[in-house]
C-alpha cells in the first residue's frame, strides 16, 4: 500500500528532519500545503537533497495568483535543486473566498481558467515550447522556460466533472481531499480514467487524502476531527464532495478506529480506485504526541506489508 503523510514543520531544518524520518519509516510520499514555510518549494527542495527516494509533492499550490509559465519555472527550479527525481507538482484553483477576498482576484469561470492553466503547465513540463492564447491565460514561452532536470508529474485537485476531465486529459492524475471511497468508486475514478483513456494517456494516479487516526474511542476521534477540520465543511467545494459521499461533516469521512479498522478503511480506498493514500494524521486524546506516534507506527507497518 502506497501511503504518504502530510509534510511540513515550523522551519526548514525540521522539514528536512521529518522528510528523512518519513523516508526511513518507509512512507512513499509527503504532501505540502501552499502555506508551509510561507512557500513550501524552497524547503521542499532542500528536503529533496537530503533524502534519496521519497516523493515530495505540493497539495496544492494555487493557480490563480501565479502565472503558469512562472509556476512551471518554479517547478523546474525545484527539480534541479533536488538533484533527483521525486518532486510532484500538485495544483488547484483553490476557493472563491481566498482568491477573491484575500488576493483580490476574480473567481469567474474557474473550470475554464484551470483548464487553460493545465494545458500550459503540462506542456511546459514536457519540455515543449508553448504559444497559447486563451480567455484567461496566455503564454509565449520561447526562450523563457528553464530546462527540466528531472521529470515532474503534475496532479490536479479535481472534484467536479470538468476538472476530472481536465486532469485525465492533461495531468498525471488527481490529488483529493475529503473524498470518501464511495465517491472515488462511483464518480472520480470512472471519470478521470475515461478521460485519460480517451486522450491516450497512461492510467492516472488518484491520491486520496483524508484525516487518519488509530484510536478505539469513536466519539473522541470524531471530536478531534471536528476541532481540526470543521473549516472544510464550510467550503462549497468540500461540502459538495462530502454530500456526494453521504457525509455531513469531515468526521463522517475521516479514517479512525482500531489498527485493523484503519487498515480496512484504507484498503477500501484502494479498492475504490485510489492509487495512493495521503494520511493526514490527527491527534486524539490527552497525549497528542503518543497518539501521533501510534498512528504513524501502524501506517508504517502498512507500507511494508
Amino acid at each position: 500500500m502506497r501511503i504518504g503523510l502530510t509534510g511540513g514543520a515550523s522551519s526548514t531544518d525540521r522539514i528536512v528532519r521529518r522528510a528523512q524520518r518519513a523516508e526511513a519509516d518507509g512512507f512513499t510520499s509527503l504532501w505540502y500545503a501552499s502555506t508551509v514555510a510561507g512557500d513550501p518549494l524552497a524547503a521542499l527542495a532542500v528536503a529533496g537533497r537530503e533524502t534519496t527516494s521519497i516523493e515530495l509533492g505540493t497539495a496544492v499550490l494555487q493557480t490563480y495568483p501565479c502565472h503558469p509559465l512562472l509556476q512551471a519555472n518554479r517547478a523546474a527550479a525545484v527539480a534541479e535543486a533536488m538533484g533527483r527525481p521525486g518532486f510532484t507538482l500538485g495544483l488547484g484553483p483553490s476557493h472563491e473566498a481566498l482568491v477573491r477576498d484575500v488576493y483580490g482576484l476574480s473567481y469567474e469561470r474557474p473550470g475554464r481558467n484551470t483548464e487553460e492553466y493545465l494545458q500550459i503547465v503540462t506542456a511546459l513540463m514536457r519540455g515543449e515550447e508553448v504559444d497559447f492564447r486563451g480567455h484567461d491565460w496566455s503564454t509565449r514561452s520561447a526562450g523563457r522556460m528553464a530546462p527540466i532536470a528531472h521529470p515532474v508529474p503534475v496532479l490536479l485537485s479535481a472534484m467536479s466533472p470538468r476538472l476530472l476531465r481536465v486532469a485525465g486529459q492533461h495531468a498525471d492524475g488527481t490529488v483529493l481531499w475529503m473524498a470518501s471511497a464511495k465517491v472515488i468508486e462511483s464518480r472520480i475514478h470512472p471519470a478521470i480514467a475515461a478521460a485519460a483513456a480517451e486522450a491516450g494517456r497512461p492510467s492516472p494516479r488518484i491520491v486520496a487524502g483524508l484525516p487518519v487516526a488509530v484510536h478505539d474511542n469513536a466519539d473522541d476521534a470524531r471530536d478531534a476531527v471536528a476541532a481540526t477540520a470543521t473549516m472544510y465543511s464550510g467550503m462549497p467545494n468540500y461540502q459538495r464532495i462530502l454530500d456526494e459521499g453521504g457525509a455531513v461533516t469531515p468526521a463522517d469521512v475521516a479514517v479512525f478506529g482500531s489498527a485493523e479498522s484503519v487498515r480496512a478503511q484504507l484498503q477500501s480506498l484502494i479498492d475504490a480506485g485510489a492509487t495512493d493514500i495521503w494520511a493526514a494524521i490527527f491527534p486524539v486524546g490527552p497525549d497528542p504526541f503518543a497518539s501521533i506516534r501510534r498512528t504513524t507506527a501502524v501506517l508504517a507497518e502498512l507500507t511494508s506489508s
